[in-house]
């Protein structure tokens, strides 16, 4: 077995992850990493993958590395954004503001 290879069993644990990832929300650059690499650990060529998908044979070949490095957590996004400037009460108090108001003026939004 070269190491390209892998036991049945680790294939399938592998497998079972992408498609938990796959089926959970999941953000399109995030979803389109780990459908390639799924193809690509059921043996489909990357060539096929590549004109399938719309990615280059790098872009396989690397989201392949991370999964198989670092698991589900290595194709995620890696931000986490920034914080947000409202609190949650805050939040909640503009949306009151602008369900009622009839008309939005824009200096008023602003402030």
């Amino acid at each position: 077995m070269n190491n390209l290879q892998m036991p049945q069993k680790d294939m399938e644990k592998e497998r079972a992850a992408l498609e938990s990832f796959i089926k959970s929300d999941r953000t399109v650059r995030e979803l389109k990493r780990s459908i390639a690499v799924r193809m690509a650990i059921e043996g489909r060529p990357y060539h096929e993958i590549s004109k399938i998908l719309g990615v280059s044979k790098f872009f396989i070949g690397y989201w392949k590395k991370q999964f198989k490095t670092k698991g589900v957590a290595g194709i995620k996004l890696g931000h986490k954004g920034s914080k947000g400037y409202l609190t949650s009460l805050h939040k909640t108090e503009v949306i009151e503001w602008l369900k009622n108001k009839e008309y939005w003026d824009f200096d008023e939004l602003v402030t």
